[in-house]
């Protein structure tokens, strides 16, 4: 059981650390060369980079730091681990890129480019993140502090905040820049949900077949998912059945289909959209 238990922390928290390094190239390569201020705690932190001239990873350090120290001591929120841990890798990796690896810049000079790529390189490592219960901080607290003092709904805080920063940068980097900033914040929403959403997208596959427990028999044994049996009765023959019902991943559903082809040709399927699935071998509940 404690071997299952820290494979399973091993996934999760390398996971967690490819997203953050991928969050971190996107934000070194693509963000940080034009000042776009993409919301977050790198957005903030190349605002005040130009400002005062502090490195943008050590900004991030300083910004995370506070804020999380602000809600442990005003507000009380209960930071888990995964949360601070990926909070300060994100700044370190930015800082580490930047300083020390001089890691490979964009150098097109076109700012919709920049943009563009950037929020899909940071959409791809924050949904990442995200899928395993991490998170990088920045104004995910700002919206904690809306929400505790003001009410304010935490997805509307996160929203307002970040282009509280895009108008920042505006103002000190020219309204282009601004506008761009704003750009990035809307397309990275935008990525990270549409992201979210395939990584999490699970399908319920229901099949009426008269061969169902060789049907069932693949499902159990070879793709490690459960079935359930749900009584049925033929609108047209009046024939009692029983129909297979199971909630498999995207991935595999080609294989099950081909498997059920292969089984009973005649075999009747019903296809849906499932987007989130919890239980045992799926989404832990106690994460929601």
């Amino acid at each position: 059981m404690r071997a299952e238990k820290f494979w399973i922390l091993s996934k999760e928290y390398s996971l967690i650390s490819i997203g953050d390094f991928a969050t971190a190239v996107g934000v070194v390569s693509f963000l940080m060369p034009y000042n776009i201020a993409a919301g977050g705690a790198s957005g903030l932190a190349i605002v005040l980079h130009g400002l005062v001239n502090l490195p943008v990873g050590i900004w991030m350090y300083i910004i995370n730091g506070a804020l999380i120290a602000l809600s442990l001591l005003i507000v009380g929120v209960d930071f888990s681990f995964k949360t601070i841990y990926s909070t300060f890798l994100l700044s370190f990796l930015v800082d580490f890129l930047n300083r020390f690896v001089h890691f490979p810049v964009y150098t097109g000079g076109d700012l919709m480019l920049a943009t563009i790529f950037g929020d899909i390189v940071t959409a791809f490592g924050m949904a990442l993140a995200f899928s395993q219960n991490g998170s990088t901080g920045g104004t995910d607290i700002i919206a904690k502090f809306m929400n505790r003092f003001f009410s304010f709904p935490l997805g509307q805080g996160v929203l307002v905040a970040d282009v509280s920063i895009g108008i920042l940068a505006g103002f000190r980097f020219g309204l282009n820049i601004g506008m761009y900033s704003i750009l990035a914040i809307v397309l990275n929403g935008l990525a990270i949900d549409f992201l979210m959403r395939g990584m999490e997208m699970s399908k319920q596959v229901m099949i009426i077949s008269e061969k169902n427990n060789e049907i069932a028999d693949y499902i159990i044994k070879r793709l490690e998912r459960g079935v359930t049996y749900i009584p049925s009765i033929g609108g047209y023959t009046g024939t009692n059945q029983r129909m297979i019902i199971t909630i498999v991943r995207r991935r595999e559903l080609s294989s099950l289909l081909h498997t059920i082809r292969k089984i009973d040709p005649k075999a009747f399927i019903v296809v849906g959209e499932v987007e989130k699935a919890y239980g045992e071998g799926f989404g832990d509940i106690k994460k929601f």
